[in-house]
């Protein structure tokens, strides 16, 4: 019988065992997510400059100034004069 008497003892001990090491879990979790969560918003802020970046660039290449330019210079169209012009009806 006297050993019966350590018991809730030892289930406290036990317990309180259990339970740091499930804070020590938590918090070392916790750690590797918010270092996670620093990698990925520095990645979306990377990814916001490019796609920024690529906008302007766009709006560059799509200027129709420069596309009525360069397919005068290049492909050497020209604007039709209106005789030249057909109008098809269905």
């Amino acid at each position: 019988m006297n050993g019966l008497r350590h018991w809730p003892e030892i289930l406290l001990a036990v317990a309180v065992i259990v339970s740091a090491v499930a804070v020590v879990y938590a918090r070392h979790q916790s750690r590797q997510l918010f270092t996670e969560l620093q990698g990925l918003i520095a990645e979306r802020d990377a990814l916001e400059v490019t796609w920024g970046q690529l906008r302007i660039e766009h709006g560059t290449w799509s200027n129709h100034a420069r596309v009525e330019k360069l397919a005068r210079e290049r492909m050497g169209m020209v604007e039709p004069s209106p005789a030249d012009i057909r109008l098809v009806q269905p």
